[in-house]
């Protein structure tokens, strides 16, 4: 951004002395009107390109930002399926051990670094829900479905993270979520 600025303001200095050296030089011109005209001409391009060029840096900035928002989103729906397939892995196993918290720890710190506050505040949910299952290391049938309620209230959240706000509230995307959960 500094550097767009300094761009900037050179490109306004070159374009007011171009434009105060061009106007001299077409008062100068002024019993001739062929000169003013190829005078004219010349101002009219250093514009063009003035302009053109404004415009390319513009267009360059929003293209890098857009490349920066897709790898974003990229590490950040890979992390959240990560994290959805680690606790339907601990589900389907039964049993959680100590590799199983260690693998956790690790998914918490990347989730730390890229998640949104309200996702972060489900996920810390979601981790108490898995701290208390782990004190036995068996997963029961209620335990499962406490796992599995939470991590559909996370991915309500995951949904506004990853996706652009839709009209809809967030409460009534999470209530239809968890009732399709309890459903099942």
């Amino acid at each position: 951004m500094a550097n767009s600025i300094k761009y900037l303001i050179v490109s306004i200095i070159t374009f007011i002395v171009g434009y105060i050296y061009l106007r001299l030089a077409y008062t100068n011109t002024s019993e001739n009107p062929f000169g003013q005209e190829i005078v004219l001409i010349v101002l009219g391009t250093v514009v063009t390109i003035a302009i053109t060029a404004a415009l390319l840096n513009k267009q360059s900035e929003i293209e890098i930002e857009k490349e920066q928002r897709v790898k974003v989103f990229d590490m950040k729906s890979g992390l959240y399926f990560d994290l959805i397939n680690f606790i339907e892995e601990l589900i389907r196993k039964e049993k959680i051990d100590s590799k199983d918290l260690i693998t956790l720890e690790f998914l918490t710190h990347k989730i730390s670094i890229i998640a949104n506050p309200e996702v972060l505040h489900e996920y810390a949910n979601l981790i108490q829900v898995i701290k208390k299952t782990s004190a036995d290391t068996k997963i029961s049938d209620l335990e499962s479905d406490a796992l599995s309620g939470h991590l559909a209230k996370l991915c309500g959240k995951i949904r506004y993270d990853l996706l652009p706000r839709e009209d809809q509230d967030l409460e009534s995307t999470l209530s239809v979520i968890e009732s399709n959960i309890q459903k099942i």
